[in-house]
């Protein structure tokens, strides 16, 4: 019934959300492993500060266009 396919959609995204935190969780705990066998400590990039930099660029440039569309053409 409709009733019933409400509550599943709304529940849903809680329950994907909750098993992609679950995965997370293994994850960070078990570590990724590698089946090839082949150590590729070689070709790692730290995260912090390369895609921290990256990310917080991207953010603002995301901000600052949409601030822009919003301030500058509002009735597009």
């Amino acid at each position: 019934t409709l009733t019933r396919f409400f509550a599943f959609h709304f529940i849903l995204p809680f329950i994907i959300t909750a098993l992609a935190g679950v995965h997370l969780l293994f994850l960070h705990e078990t570590g990724s492993n590698n089946p090839s066998g082949i150590s590729s400590d070689s070709d790692k990039i730290p995260f912090h500060p390369y895609y921290t930099t990256k990310d917080i660029l991207g953010a603002l440039a995301m901000i600052t266009a949409l601030t822009t569309l919003v301030l500058f053409s509002p009735d597009l």
